[in-house]
C-alpha cells in the first residue's frame, strides 16, 4: 500500500492553501465543505477566491509564503505554478510534522487527495497514488452514476438507530445479521424513493418484530425503454442488480436482459410455445404471489409501465393485496423512435400538439376517435400497429386526413438493426408490407414526418 487511506475531521481546524488561481480555489471549496477554517496566501487572487474573502468565507494573506504562516496549521495545500515553491512549502511543513499537499507533485506530499463520491454522511475515495489522477475521476464517474444521492440520507437514518440497536441486539453478530436483512430488504429504497418516514417506521418495527417473521417482498414496475439499454434509467439499472426474481417479455430486448442480476431467477411472460401471450391476470397473480414470498420483484415492461404498458392494471392488483410497490418511468417508445428518426413529434412549423393512441385493443379491435385524429396540426403516434397499418392510414383518410400527409413506421427503435419507412397515409401500408417491417415498430403521422430526411442522424 503506497498510501494509508483514512479520513480527516477538519472542523473548526485551521488550514492554509499557497496560491491564488483556480486549482488552490477548487482546493478551498473541498476543505471548506469539510468544514475547515480556510487562510489563502498568494498575492492576488483569482475572481472567486476574492468574492470568498468580500463574503467572510476566507482570510487572505496578500503575500508571498513564508514559514511564520504555518503557525497553528492543521493542514497545508501548496497550489501554486511555482515548483519550487511548492517544494519550500513542503520542506516548511515536515520540519513541523503538518500534513501537507502539492498539487500535482506526489514527491512533495505527505498525502494525497483522492476523487470523491460525495453522498455525506457516506464518503467514497478513489486514488491511484497521485500516478493516474484521470483514471480515479473516471472510476469516480461511474461510481456516481451508480449510487443513489439518497444513499447518503440511508446512512444517516441507519445511524439515527445505531444506539437503538445495539442496546437491543446485545452481540456483534445479531447486529450484523440486522443490518444485512434490512439493507437487503425493502427499507433502503423507501429511502431512495423519498419515503424517509416510512422507512424510519419500518426499521422501528422491524427491530422490534419477531426475527423468524417472514421478509416482507416488494414488487418494482420498471420501464426499459425502446431496447437500447444506454438509456435506461440510473434507478432500473440498479434495481436490476437486486431482484430476486425477474418477469419479462418481448418487448425487453436481450442486452438488457443480460444486465439483469446473474442469479436472480427469470420467469418470461411472454409469448408461448404455442404462441398465445400469458394472460394478463396470470401475470398480476404471479407478481403477487412472487413478492408475498418475500422476494423482490422486477417486472420489466418495454418503454414505460403507464403508457400503453399495463401497469396501472398490475399494480391495481398489488394495492389489493397489500403489496408494495413502485413504480420507475422508462423512455416511451414514441421518444424513443421520434429521437432516433430525426422525427420531432411536435414543432412550431408543423405540430403544436401530439397524441398517443394503441393500435391493438382487448378484442383485437382498432376502434379510435378517429375524427379527433384528423387535424393537420397534430402529431398522431401508433403503438403496436404494424397489423393495423393500413385500417389506421384508410379510416385516417375517411374520416378527412390529406391521403398525402407524411407518416413513418420505425421497427427496432433505438436499436442497431433500426429501420424508418416513410411515405404517407396513402401508401405506408404497401411499404411496410414490401419490406417486411415487423413488430416492435410504431407509427408516426403528421407533418413533422417530412423532416426525417433533414434531422436523422442515425443511418438508416
Amino acid at each position: 500500500m503506497n498510501y494509508f487511506p483514512l479520513f480527516l475531521n477538519l472542523h473548526d481546524q485551521n488550514c492554509l492553501v499557497v496560491g491564488g488561481g483556480d486549482v488552490a480555489a477548487r482546493k478551498i471549496r473541498l476543505l471548506a465543505a469539510a468544514g475547515g477554517k480556510m487562510t489563502v496566501v498568494a498575492p492576488a487572487l483569482c475572481e472567486e477566491l476574492a468574492q470568498a474573502v468580500l463574503d467572510g468565507k476566507l482570510i487572505h494573506l496578500a503575500a508571498s509564503f513564508n514559514e511564520s504562516q504555518l503557525q497553528n496549521t492543521r493542514l497545508v495545500i501548496a497550489a501554486t505554478n511555482s515548483e519550487e515553491v511548492n517544494r519550500q512549502v513542503f520542506e516548511a511543513c515536515e520540519a513541523r510534522g503538518i500534513l501537507v499537499n502539492a498539487v500535482d507533485d506526489p514527491a512533495s506530499c505527505r498525502f494525497i487527495t483522492p476523487a470523491i463520491v460525495d453522498r455525506s454522511p457516506l464518503m467514497i475515495a478513489i486514488s491511484t497514488s497521485g500516478g493516474v489522477p484521470v483514471l480515479a475521476r473516471n472510476l469516480r464517474a461511474q461510481l456516481e452514476a451508480l449510487i443513489p444521492h439518497a444513499y447518503g440520507d440511508l446512512a444517516k437514518m441507519a445511524a439515527d438507530f445505531r444506539d437503538e440497536v445495539k442496546s437491543k441486539l446485545l452481540t456483534v453478530g445479531t447486529r450484523k445479521q440486522f443490518w444485512e436483512q434490512t439493507l437487503a430488504g425493502p427499507i433502503p429504497d423507501m429511502v431512495f424513493a423519498g419515503q424517509y418516514e416510512a422507512a424510519r417506521q419500518a426499521l422501528r418495527e422491524s427491530l422490534s418484530a419477531d426475527t423468524d417473521a417472514p421478509r416482507q417482498g416488494a414488487v418494482y414496475l420498471v420501464g426499459c425503454g425502446p431496447g437500447n439499454p444506454d438509456l435506461l434509467t440510473f434507478r432500473a439499472l440498479r434495481l436490476m442488480q437486486q431482484a430476486d426474481v425477474v418477469l419479462y417479455d418481448n418487448l425487453v430486448s436481450a442486452p438488457i436482459l443480460d444486465m439483469v442480476r446473474r442469479d436472480a431467477e427469470r420467469v418470461y411472460v411472454g409469448k408461448k410455445s404455442n404462441n398465445h401471450a400469458v394472460p394478463q391476470e396470470e401475470i398480476n397473480k404471479l407478481l403477487v404471489r412472487y413478492a408475498q414470498k418475500g422476494q423482490k420483484v422486477l417486472r420489466l415492461k418495454g418503454g414505460d409501465p403507464f403508457i400503453f404498458g399495463r401497469g396501472g392494471e398490475e399494480i391495481e392488483e398489488l394495492a389489493e393485496a397489500g403489496v408494495a410497490f413502485e413504480v420507475v418511468p422508462g423512455i416511451t417508445s414514441a421518444a424513443g423512435a421520434s429521437c432516433y428518426a430525426g422525427i420531432p413529434l411536435t414543432h412550431r412549423d408543423y405540430a403544436q400538439s401530439v397524441t398517443f393512441v394503441t393500435g391493438h385493443r382487448r378484442d383485437g379491435e382498432v376502434e379510435l376517435d378517429w375524427p379527433r385524429l384528423v387535424s393537420p396540426t397534430e402529431t398522431v403516434v401508433v403503438y403496436m400497429g404494424v397489423a393495423q397499418v393500413g385500417k389506421i392510414c384508410a379510416q385516417l383518410i375517411k374520416h378527412g386526413r390529406n391521403p398525402a400527409t407524411p407518416a413513418a413506421m420505425v421497427e427496432k427503435a433505438t436499436l442497431s438493426k433500426q429501420r424508418v419507412v416513410v411515405g404517407t397515409l396513402s401508401d405506408l401500408a404497401q411499404k411496410v408490407v414490401d419490406l417486411g417491417i415487423k413488430p416492435p415498430a410504431l407509427i408516426i403521422i403528421g407533418e413533422v414526418v417530412c423532416l426525417h430526411e433533414k434531422l436523422k442522424w442515425l443511418a438508416d
